[in-house]
């Protein structure tokens, strides 16, 4: 509960109780009071005012009975949730502001450009929430979107909050103060012993932790790797790719290529040609095509590797733990007999975007480079952070937190493609062995646009194939649409998936 100004005019036309219920009204309309949030009680306001208690009354009735507010027995005065976003005009654009205060619109500056509220901090396109349309007239509108299918959203519902909060107590009441200095620079060996195991064990990956370098994030730890293999250096990046590392790499001195992919993952036999010097890939799953690399390319990789000194490959595993059909599948790094892979991975998928925990394993080959070039950097993630990440791996609850989770989504997994069903004469459904996304490939000639277009139409937000292509060559093709699960729940689904249809077919 927070005190409320308002300015009342005692000489103007309107009543007083008028004036509060407008003001009160206009501030939930625009955002600026939040769902959920307690409204001084009628006393205290009037108080404030210096009017009757009445007055207040009446104000706070009328509020009542247009469904603003909502009145909880002996709490007092709640705001409630609106269902429709509201528009807030400005001089250059339109900004869209939710009932939970976080942003939702997104602005067109000089130039036509369109920037969105918030980058995507994981594997997505970083799109807004609410979507600035020009009709015929010149005037904007932010359309209502209620199902959004975005591939980076993760079900939060299932996160062991308790655990959590548990093992963060018990650390803080040991009056470990060694936790308040500074570590290691790679990070504890604790937590890199423990991710080592770890990933021996789950992803088949050979290293020591000697090899692991902790840090906040993939961004960092590209940023590292930058240092550690040094400037002016020619990179292959598969296509479409993840756009986020590329724009990573293009502010770098890198000087990037382009390999177009197919259902196996990157043309490998491209690579000559193009003569660069590291590999970017994803080959457990490839983001946003969910393409998994055969042991044949794996191995074509490798070779090409192994074929010259100085070749590396940047494997990126972002989110290995979840497949649904066969074996887990091995690592690349786990077949790397020569030290050419640079192996990434991070905890952001597996248990929260929050956590901001990423991992890098370096080869024998470029450790040297590291202490001799990067080894004065400080870690990036908190000691306390690292302690408590550290317990819940060792205490068994990351395991089960996986397991659950697998569950969780298999089955969201399974109930998408049994909606989709209907789906299968238009289009053809792929990317469905892993990750938290499949991919709608329309067999007719649809483009891409439309099908955002329609589907927004039924205010359904989905993600064309073409935000992750860094190369217009191949943007030539049928249009394709992400339809990420992860972050609905089961009724969810089902309802947007109907909308689909509805727009679709």
């Amino acid at each position: 509960m927070r005190e409320m100004t308002i300015r009342l005019q005692t000489d103007g036309n309107k009543c007083l109780y008028e004036q509060i219920y407008e003001h009160i009204k206009k501030e939930i309309r625009e955002g600026k009071l939040l769902a959920g949030e307690r409204l001084p009680s009628t006393r205290s306001l009037a108080e404030q005012l210096q009017v009757a208690r009445t007055t207040v009354d009446y104000a706070y009735t009328q509020l009542l009975s247009e469904g603003y507010i909502e009145a909880r027995p002996y709490k007092g005065y709640f705001v409630c949730a609106l269902e429709e976003l509201m528009q807030l005009e400005t001089e250059q654009g339109s900004w869209g502001i939710s009932q939970t205060g976080e942003f939702q619109g997104r602005r067109t500056f000089q130039g036509g450009e369109v920037y969105s509220g918030a980058e995507g901090i994981e594997r997505g396109t970083g799109k807004d929430f609410g979507v600035r349309e020009e009709n015929t007239e010149e005037e904007s509108c932010i359309r209502e979107i209620l199902y959004d299918f975005s591939p980076n959203g993760i079900d939060m519902t299932g996160f062991p909050f308790s655990v959590w909060k548990k093992i963060t107590k018990n650390i803080l009441n040991d009056g470990n103060s060694e936790l308040f200095s500074q570590g290691e620079p790679q990070g504890d060996y604790d937590l890199r012993l423990t991710i080592s195991r770890y990933l021996h064990s789950s992803r088949g990956v050979n290293c020591v932790p000697e090899q692991i370098i902790v840090g906040a994030g993939n961004d960092y730890l590209l940023m590292l790797l930058e240092k550690i293999l040094g400037r002016h250096v020619r990179i292959a990046m598969e296509n479409p790719t993840y756009k986020r590392a590329y724009r990573i790499f293009q502010s770098f001195a890198y000087e990037i290529v382009t390999v177009d992919t197919d259902e196996n993952g990157m043309l490998v036999s491209r690579l000559e040609q193009e003569k660069a010097a590291a590999v970017y890939v994803m080959p457990s799953h490839q983001f946003p095509t969910g393409a998994v690399m055969p042991i044949g390319r794996r191995t074509e990789l490798l070779k090409w590797a192994a074929g010259e000194p100085g070749r590396y490959l940047i494997e990126d595993d972002y989110d290995s733990e979840f497949r649904y059909r066969g074996k887990p599948i091995p690592s690349l790094q786990a077949s790397d007999e020569q030290g050419r892979v640079i192996y990434l991975g991070t905890f952001s998928k597996s248990i929260a975007p929050a956590i901001r925990v990423s991992y890098m394993v370096l080869p024998d080959t470029l450790l040297e480079r590291y202490y001799r070039d990067c080894g004065f950097y400080s870690c990036t993630v908190s000691r306390i952070d690292q302690r408590i990440l550290n317990e819940f791996i060792r205490g068994g609850y990351f395991e089960r937190h996986l397991n659950k989770m697998r569950k969780c989504y298999r089955g969201k997994h399974e109930l998408l493609l049994e909606c989709l069903k209907p789906f299968e004469e238009r289009f053809r459904i792929s990317g469905e062995h892993a990750g938290l996304h499949l991919l709608l490939t329309a067999r007719n000639a649809v483009s891409e646009k439309e099908l955002l277009k329609t589907a927004e139409e039924k205010g359904v937000r989905v993600y064309g194939l073409s935000d992750s292509l860094v190369s217009e060559n191949a943007s030539a093709g049928k249009a394709t649409v992400l339809l990420g699960f992860g972050g609905l729940s089961g009724s969810r689904i089902t309802e947007g998936v109907e909308r689909l249809k509805e727009a679709w077919l």
